[in-house]
């Protein structure tokens, strides 16, 4: 197997589609060491941390995915879902509310905005 960053990225992301989120973590990690500010590498490393219940590395990457593309609402989303996973859950409401603006039509962003008082 060639090891070029996309092979890699693409290694992983066939990995997620095939619900081995621990083993996307591998390739996407090594990606991400050669090609850091790539957002949608980040992303997807994001989302394998999310589904193996890795919060906080999770979050992380979703930030770093925001300081490349502070409108990605997508972005905003998942960093929200991290943070809510965690019980930041008016930081997480922020984010959903951010990733509504964005993409009004999208009922998943506003269905998990809260009435925190």
């Amino acid at each position: 197997m060639s090891d070029t960053t996309y092979d890699l990225f693409q290694l992983g992301r066939r990995h997620l589609r095939k619900g081995m989120a621990a083993q996307a973590t591998v390739p996407l990690e090594k990606a991400k060491r050669r090609e850091p500010q790539k957002a949608s590498i980040r992303e997807a490393l994001g989302i394998a941390y999310f589904r193996i219940q890795r919060y906080r590395d999770a979050e992380r990457e979703f930030r770093a995915v925001l300081e490349i593309s502070p409108v990605d609402d997508y972005a905003h989303y998942a960093l929200g879902r991290c943070l809510e996973k965690q019980g930041k859950r008016a930081e997480a409401n922020g984010h959903y509310k951010l990733a509504s603006q964005m993409r009004p039509e999208s009922t998943d962003y506003s269905a998990r905005i809260k009435d925190l008082g």
